[in-house]
C-alpha cells in the first residue's frame, strides 16, 4: 500500500508530523490473530486465536515463556515476536546470572521498548511489525503491559490486540472493575469470553485457542487441552453468556412494562388508570419502574 513520497523511509517525517513506516508496523498488528490478557493481584492470563494459513498446516506459536515469572503473548509478524521473545529471554538469563534474583517486569518491559524505538530511528532498519502483551509477576504484585512498534508501552488491567479486537475489548471493559479481585478460574473464564468475542459466530473450541496462566505459586504455564476443552463445555453446559451491555436496561424496561400492566389490571378507577399510564410511559423511556 503505496501512500504517498513520505513513506518511503522511517526516519522521514511528513508535514502532519507523521511517520508512515511507524503506522504501517503498528496495521501489521491490527491483522494479526487476536491475542488477550488480564489480570488480577495475584495471577494474570493470557490468551491468544490459533490460526492456521490453511487446512493443510499447523497454526504458529502466538504465546512464549521468558522466565518462570514472564510471558509474552503477540499479534503480528510472528517471526518478529520470535526474535524479541528470544532477546527477552537472554536478558532474563543474564540478570539472573549476574544478581541471583529474577529481573523485574517493568525493567524488562522498558528494555524491550527502547530496543523497538531504535528501530524507528534508523534508516537502515525497520520497526519490528509486532505487538507483544507481556505477562509477569515480581516483588510488586502481577502486571500486564502492552509493547507497540513504535517504542511505547502501557500497563493495563485487561487488553486485546491483533484482528476483530475490538470486541474483546468491549467485552473486558464492561468487566474490568471484577477482575482485581477475580479468582484464577474467573480470570480464565473471561479470558475464554474474551476470545469467543472475537470469533464472530465461530464455535469456540480448544482447538483454535491457547490458554497460559502466571500466579503466585504458580510459574507460567500452558494449560492442555483436555483442560480447556472442559472449562468450555462447562460454562456452556451451565448456559452462561458473556454480559451484554443492555441487558440491565432490558431487565429494566421488562420490569416496567410488567409493573405497569398489573396496575392496570388491579385499578379499575381513573386515578389507576393514571398510574398504569405512567408506568407505561415510564417502561418506554427505559426508566426503573416504581415498587408496587
Amino acid at each position: 500500500m503505496f501512500r504517498n513520497q513520505y513513506d518511503t523511509d522511517v526516519t522521514t517525517w511528513s508535514p502532519a508530523g507523521r511517520l508512515f513506516q511507524v503506522e504501517y508496523a503498528m496495521e501489521a498488528v491490527k491483522q494479526g490473530s487476536a491475542a488477550i490478557g488480564l489480570r488480577s493481584k495475584t495471577h494474570v492470563v493470557l490468551a491468544c486465536v490459533n490460526k492456521a494459513n490453511s487446512e493443510l498446516s499447523s497454526h504458529q506459536k502466538k504465546i512464549f515463556k521468558v522466565d518462570d515469572h514472564i510471558g509474552v503473548a503477540i499479534a503480528g509478524l510472528t517471526a518478529d515476536g520470535r526474535v524479541l521473545s528470544r532477546y527477552m529471554r537472554s536478558e532474563c538469563i543474564n540478570y539472573s546470572f549476574t544478581y541471583e534474583s529474577p529481573l523485574p517486569v517493568g525493567r524488562l518491559v522498558v528494555q524491550l521498548a527502547d530496543k523497538a524505538q531504535v528501530c524507528t530511528q534508523r534508516s537502515w532498519k525497520r520497526p519490528y511489525g509486532v505487538g507483544l502483551l507481556v505477562a509477569g509477576l515480581d516483588e510488586s504484585g502481577a502486571h500486564l503491559y502492552y509493547n507497540c512498534p513504535s517504542g511505547n508501552y502501557f500497563e493495563y488491567q485487561a487488553f486485546a490486540i491483533g484482528s476483530r479486537s475490538q470486541a474483546a475489548k468491549t467485552f473486558l471493559e464492561r468487566r474490568f472493575e471484577t477482575f482485581q479481585n477475580s479468582s484464577r478460574d474467573d480470570l480464565i473464564k473471561d479470558a475464554l469470553f474474551a476470545i469467543r468475542e472475537t470469533l464472530q459466530g465461530e464455535k469456540l473450541k480448544s482447538s483454535i485457542c491457547t490458554v497460559t496462566v502466571l500466579g503466585v505459586g504458580e510459574p507460567f504455564n500452558v494449560l492442555d487441552q483436555e483442560t480447556v476443552q472442559g472449562l468450555i463445555n462447562a460454562f456452556e453446559m451451565a448456559g452462561e453468556e458473556a454480559p451484554a451491555a443492555g441487558d440491565e436496561g432490558a431487565a429494566a424496561a421488562a420490569a416496567a412494562e410488567e409493573g405497569a400492566s398489573s396496575a392496570a389490571e388491579e385499578g379499575a378507577s381513573a386515578a389507576a388508570e393514571e398510574d398504569a399510564a405512567a408506568a407505561a410511559a415510564a417502561a418506554e423511556e427505559g426508566a426503573a419502574p416504581m415498587d408496587i
